[in-house]
C-alpha cells in the first residue's frame, strides 16, 4: 500500500470516528437537557448549543427532536442486557420461579440504568404521536416476552384461576417503572432489594405453591 493510500485510509477512519463522537455528544446533550428542562422546554437549538455543534448538524444526525428521543429510547432498550436475560430464560435448570426472577432482574437493570429515559418518552408521548407509538411498541414487546415464557410452562404451573393473559397483567402491575421509582426514590429501597422482592412476589402471585 502506498503512503498516499495509507494516509487516505486513516483519514477515512478519522472522519468516521469524529462522526461517531459527534453523534454521541449530541445524544449526551439531548439526554441532559431533556431530563433537566423537560421535553417540551428543550429545542433542537438548545441541544446544538449544549453539544457544541451547529443546528444543521443535529438535524443531519438525528432528523429532529423526536429522532433524538427515539435514539435515546433505542439505547435504553439495550441497557437491560437482553442477551443476559435470554441466557437465564433458556438455562435448562431454570424453573418458572427462576425465570420470573430473571425477568425481574432485567426490569431492574432497565429501570436502574434508563428509567429516566423511559419516563421521558412516556411524557413526550402525550404530545408526539411517533413517540406514543414507540412507547406502546416497547410495552407490547415486553408483554410478548412474558406471554412466550408463561405459555412455555406446563399445565398446572400457574395458580388456579389464572390464564396467561391475566398472569401478564399481574406481572405488569407489579414490575413497572412507577413501582420501581416509588420504592427506590421515595422509600429508600436499593435496586437489589426491589429485584428480590419482585421475584418473591411474582412467584407467590403467579405460581402454584410448592411444598407444605
Amino acid at each position: 500500500m502506498s503512503e498516499e493510500q495509507e494516509r487516505r485510509r486513516y483519514e477515512s477512519l478519522r472522519r468516521t470516528t469524529q462522526a461517531l463522537e459527534t453523534r454521541a455528544e449530541i445524544a449526551r446533550a439531548a439526554r441532559t437537557l431533556f431530563l433537566t428542562r423537560g421535553w417540551a422546554q428543550t429545542t433542537v437549538r438548545d441541544v446544538a448549543r449544549e453539544a457544541g455543534v451547529s443546528v444543521p448538524t443535529v438535524y443531519a444526525t438525528y432528523g429532529n427532536k423526536t429522532g433524538l428521543a427515539r435514539a435515546l429510547a433505542d439505547a435504553a432498550d439495550l441497557s437491560g442486557d437482553v442477551p443476559h436475560l435470554l441466557a437465564e430464560l433458556e438455562d435448562p435448570a431454570a424453573d418458572p420461579a427462576r425465570q420470573l426472577g430473571a425477568m425481574a432482574g432485567f426490569d431492574r437493570r432497565l429501570y436502574e440504568r434508563s428509567g429516566d429515559i423511559i419516563m421521558l418518552v412516556r411524557e413526550a408521548a402525550r404530545t408526539e404521536p411517533d413517540l406514543a407509538t414507540l412507547y406502546s411498541d416497547g410495552r407490547r414487546r415486553a408483554d410478548e416476552t412474558r406471554v412466550h415464557v408463561f405459555s412455555s410452562w406446563p399445565d398446572g404451573v400457574l395458580r388456579a384461576g389464572l390464564d396467561v393473559a391475566t398472569a401478564v397483567d399481574v406481572y405488569a402491575a407489579i414490575c413497572n417503572i412507577d413501582v420501581y421509582a416509588v420504592l427506590t426514590g421515595e422509600r429508600g429501597w436499593s435496586p437489589d432489594r426491589v429485584e428480590n422482592w419482585w421475584g418473591d412476589v411474582l412467584a407467590r402471585e403467579l405460581l402454584v405453591k410448592s411444598g407444605p
